[in-house]
């Protein structure tokens, strides 16, 4: 099944002195999604930002926002964010006791649920859990920092969780996060994904740049 590429800027690289302006700019630049990395300085080793800023950003687009929490424990925070706006919330296998239990709190709170694979996370802990999920992100750095170069060794994990999402029958989308710019966003697609996470590549050069940065994203150079 052929399947249009979605964009997914991460707001992680833009003007945080401007972030309302800034998500503005890509929506009418073509993003599709508005990616939101959230980091507690404990589960990654970073602090971004918490739901008092999602609220805040959600008047200023319609579209998805796609909220990837890096925070452990997490299902302390989710109804907060999903209130805040999020309409898509991704965790971590192994940012709670129970992965089973954290998804099925984000669809019972009634946004879609995402799974999120570091670069040294089996593709394995997908297999009990493909019923629930709406999303699954492959990671390729290792979280808590933007602007880290593409991990190609996950390239196999994209593929073959592609088979798997595909003999699910299940309208999954395949994400990727990290180091993704015009030549890696190629090699992830063509590995299936569908879901393209850019910070840098999309916020370089200023919002006059930010449409050719995403269609160069996702039809290549």
């Amino acid at each position: 099944m052929t399947r249009d590429i979605l964009i997914a800027p991460s707001i992680l690289s833009a003007d945080f002195a401007a972030l309302g302006a800034e998500v503005r700019a890509i929506d009418a630049a073509g993003a599709d999604y508005i990616h939101v990395d959230v980091m507690d300085g404990h589960f990654v080793p970073n602090i971004t930002i918490g739901p008092g800023v999602v609220k805040a950003l959600r008047p200023h687009t319609e579209k998805v926002f796609d909220v990837h929490l890096m925070i452990s424990p997490v299902d302390l925070f989710i109804e907060d964010f999903v209130t805040a706006g999020a309409d898509i919330v991704t965790i971590h296998p192994e940012a709670g006791a129970h992965v089973h239990r954290t998804l099925q709190l984000i669809k019972a709170l009634g946004a879609k649920a995402g799974i999120s694979l570091n670069p040294g996370t089996p593709i394995d802990v997908v297999d009990q859990v493909i019923d629930l999920v709406d999303l699954i992100l492959v990671m390729t750095v290792n979280p808590g920092f933007g602007g880290q170069a593409f991990i190609a060794s996950q390239l196999p994990k994209i593929e073959a969780l592609r088979t798997r999402i595909d003999a699910s029958g299940r309208d999954i989308r395949l994400e990727v996060d990290g180091g993704v710019n015009v030549e890696t966003a190629q090699q992830a697609i063509a590995a299936g994904a569908d879901v393209l996470v850019a910070g840098t590549a999309t916020f370089t050069g200023g919002p006059d740049r930010y449409a050719e940065n995403i269609r160069r994203l996702r039809t290549g150079p």
